[in-house]
């Protein structure tokens, strides 16, 4: 075959979806009525949209979502719910990541907040933004353990390339001073520099309360208020929901 050396170059240049579609066009008689100008923009459009997918799966394999299979499609709009979606469909747009914003989910255990925020995280990789998920008492682990090793400055500077950090089920239990110390330094190093997706069966209203500490509690508020979209999901668990029906 006449074009394996051309195949063997691109491949060897790392241009595996110009390859492809290279490939593509000498089994598609119908190419061959296309002007070299014609064919070469197909090429290189199927090389951007090879990278853009690449980059995709490499962020999403990043993020290690708990529920990678999310999807801002996915997400149903039940009237018991009163999740807008219109305030779903703007923040689909992730101009909030590109403006530093924040995400607050708040509701009752299973009602879905998860789901939504592995739905944003997953909508922010596709839109080119490193994304990480960490469920809130892992988390602190984490900290608590790079705190004793010597390496908890390293992890805090690792944390800050993230844009959007998704901290899961965060209040669900009483919090020390090392995890109040934790929060204010992951918040305050990320605000208005990053956004933070964090979702809690507690209603805002209690944070301060659940914090126990007057001074860093108004800063964590602050921190992750300020500038957050908040959502509040209602209704009955959907896990119990679909035990049920089963």
């Amino acid at each position: 075959m006449l074009n394996e050396p051309t195949i063997e170059k691109l491949r060897a240049l790392r241009l595996d979806g110009m390859a492809s579609a290279f490939l593509e066009q000498q089994k598609d008689p119908g190419f061959a009525e296309l002007s070299f100008d014609e064919r070469y923009g197909l090429l290189v459009d199927a090389e951007a949209l090879h990278r853009e997918n690449k980059r995709m799966r490499r962020y999403l394999d990043e993020a290690k979502l708990k529920l990678r299979q999310a999807c801002i499609e996915g997400i149903d709009y039940p009237a018991r719910r009163e999740l807008d979606k219109a305030v779903v469909r703007q923040l689909a747009t992730c101009r909030w990541v590109s403006e530093r914003q924040n995400v607050v989910i708040t509701g009752p255990t299973g009602v879905g907040k998860t789901y939504v925020a592995c739905a944003l995280a997953q909508q922010a990789c596709s839109k080119g933004h490193r994304t990480l998920y960490r469920r809130a008492s892992r988390f602190f682990d984490e900290l608590h353990l790079a705190r004793a090793d010597g390496s908890y400055a390293r992890l805090l500077k690792k944390l800050m390339k993230i844009e959007v950090l998704i901290i899961d089920d965060w209040g669900s239990s009483k919090v020390d001073d090392e995890q109040r110390r934790d929060m204010m330094e992951i918040l305050d190093d990320r605000y208005s520099e990053a956004s933070t997706i964090l979702t809690s069966q507690l209603p805002v209203g209690k944070w301060h309360d659940h914090l126990a500490d007057p001074n860093n509690a108004d800063v964590i508020c602050e921190r992750i208020l300020h500038n957050a979209h908040k959502l509040v999901l209602k209704g009955p668990s959907r896990r119990k929901e679909a035990a049920t029906e089963k």
